[in-house]
Formats: C-alpha cells, structure tokens, sequence
C-alpha cells in the first residue's frame, strides 16, 4: 500500500518507539490506550504492519506530537 511505503520511508516504526519510551510508557500501556493490541503495536514499532490515518491521529492525540513528526516530516 501506498501509505505504508510512506510510513517506512519517514520511519515512523522509530518515531513510534522513541515516544513510547520517552513517555516511560510499555507496549501494554499504548496498546490500551488506542485499545489494540501489544502484538499489533510490536508490528508497528518493528515496520511489519501499517497504521491507519484514524489511529495516526490517535497516536499523534497520545504523545501531542504532528502527524507530520510521526512521519519523519517535521522535527516536533
């Protein structure tokens, strides 16, 4: 899919698990708060499954980051 290939380019697998962590925050934790799963959560940090544009919204929501810094776009 055209998003994903977006998504690995703009490494959003490593902005993902450098927000989670420097929130101090587990997989379990974030996984609740978009109710997902762990596992679906591991996919994303390790570029294995995409993430939607309604949970990118969430994401970006959760660490009050841009959509555009998820994406590697922006720098905050």
């Amino acid at each position: 899919m055209f998003y994903y290939s977006i998504m690995k380019i703009n490494n959003f697998d490593k902005q993902i698990s450098s927000l989670r962590e420097e929130s101090n925050m587990t997989r379990a934790n974030l996984a609740e708060k978009l109710n997902v799963s762990v596992r679906l959560i591991s996919y994303w940090e390790n570029g294995k499954r995409e993430c939607d544009f309604d949970m990118l919204i969430k994401i970006a929501d959760i660490f009050g980051v841009s959509i555009d810094y998820l994406l590697g776009r922006s720098d905050y």
